[in-house]
């Protein structure tokens, strides 16, 4: 066997669209809840409140969440379609100077005014709106809008997310309440940040730093906002 039939290549970049959702929902999930819950904590709310306004959150945030995915990729998904029968009408009424409209994208990447001609020739020939969508309108199977799957990732990686401090609250005293939510949130943020580095090939510390951060910050202003009710109230 051969040196080319053996080599493999294992690229990451069919993950982008779930990937993006599962981190994005994770993150949220975890970041909101245990910001909400530390904010409460620190307006010296029961444990009771507490476990109660996380769980409000775990099932709303979640909710929120899905529909949220599910609107926004829904319309990158009506976006696509219009302009794919928009392309196609296009290659019906317009064949030459779609001809020309691809071969002039190949020339500008490098090829020869010839040579892009014969590759345009040959890709239209065999289907002339998969080449006009990758090329011209960069649409590919790998960036194809799938909203319910968006919708899914996100809602489910997001309760899994809140899940997290929820326990925290249910298991700890209420003295400890609020370090143990907020070491809790911080450790899972930065293993949050790790695997999904992992699973998109990126380096792992620029993506632990950067989400141990934001988290810090948004519970350090929620809890600070939280005893300042508390206090007024």
């Amino acid at each position: 066997m051969s040196r080319l039939h053996r080599h493999v290549e294992r690229h990451t970049v069919e993950r982008i669209g779930w990937l993006r959702a599962a981190v994005l929902g994770a993150n949220d999930g975890i970041v909101s809840t245990g910001s909400l819950i530390v904010g409460i904590a620190a307006s010296s709310a029961g444990k009771a409140e507490v476990l109660l306004a996380g769980i409000a959150a775990l099932v709303a945030g979640g909710m929120s969440m899905a529909a949220g995915e599910y609107v926004s990729v829904s319309s990158q998904a009506d976006s696509e379609r219009a302009n794919l029968a928009k392309e196609s009408g296009e290659l019906r009424d317009q064949p030459e100077f779609e001809r020309e409209e691809l071969a002039g994208i190949y020339v500008a990447r490098g090829l020869t005014p010839e040579l892009a001609g014969q590759v345009a020739d040959q890709l239209m020939a065999k289907d002339a709106l998969g080449a006009h969508a990758r090329d011209e309108l960069g649409i590919s199977e790998l960036s194809t809008a799938r909203p319910l799957q968006a919708a899914f990732t996100s809602a489910a990686t997001f309760s899994v997310g809140a899940a997290a401090p929820l326990v925290v609250v249910a298991l700890a005293s209420t003295a400890l309440l609020i370090p143990l939510v907020t070491v809790t949130s911080l450790v899972c943020l930065a293993i949050l940040g790790a695997l999904g580095a992992k699973a998109g090939d990126a380096a792992p510390l620029r993506s632990v730093v950067r989400v141990t951060f934001w988290g810090a910050l948004a519970m350090a202003l929620t809890a600070g906002i939280g005893k300042l009710v508390g206090t007024a109230v």
